[in-house]
């Protein structure tokens, strides 16, 4: 089983996290911003991983550190729990419709971390989190992973459905990409 524990204390935020991505979907999150919590479900149902997040943060100050913060923890998961990544499919790419909404999602285990985005929302805050902070969290996410991520929001009206499909299509290229399909590296170079 590929599994990381994460815990990390800071000033701004102390998070304990456990991932398993050869789970069934035993999921439990609480960062005290419910938006975002339902996010993360969501990814992690169409990843099919086990995941566990508590997340105590400041936010009496804003959404920012916790959201950051958990896109770090997850993130450093991520890559622990893939160790060297032998026999990874490594890349995967996803459409996903959610109502009227259409995200594109494509993803390289490459240890190359960069994130190319265009979320752009019409609303400051989805429930109680801003969501200039979605850009953070998938900008933390890929640095720690040392994942490339492409996020084309193609289109969409209503911004909660704009960026679920964008949590769900990241599940479900996650759940491709982290499979095993071989023994060998898959890489040009021999390592990632």
């Amino acid at each position: 089983m590929r599994k990381a524990i994460i815990n990390r204390d800071t000033l701004e935020t102390k998070i304990d996290l456990e991932l398993n991505i050869d789970g069934s979907r035993k999921i439990s999150i609480d960062t005290k911003i419910g938006f975002f919590d339902h996010m993360l479900k969501a990814m992690a149902f169409y990843a099919g991983f086990d995941l566990r997040i508590r997340c105590d943060g400041d936010l009496e100050v804003d959404t920012h550190h916790t959201v950051e913060d958990v896109g770090l923890v997850y993130g450093a998961a991520l890559r622990e729990a893939l160790g060297d990544k032998k026999g990874i499919g490594r890349f995967s790419q996803t459409i996903t419709p959610m109502d009227e909404s259409l995200a594109l999602v494509a993803i390289d285990i490459s240890n190359r971390p960069y994130l190319v985005e265009n979320l752009n929302f019409k609303s400051d805050k989805i429930g109680n989190m801003d969501t200039q902070d979605f850009k953070e969290f998938f900008q933390a996410f890929a640095i720690s992973a040392g994942i490339t991520l492409h996020i084309d929001l193609m289109r969409g009206e209503n911004d909660h459905h704009k960026i679920e499909a964008v949590f769900k299509g990241l599940g479900r290229a996650l759940k491709e990409a982290v499979k095993i399909e071989g023994s060998e590296t898959v890489s040009t170079k021999g390592v990632l």
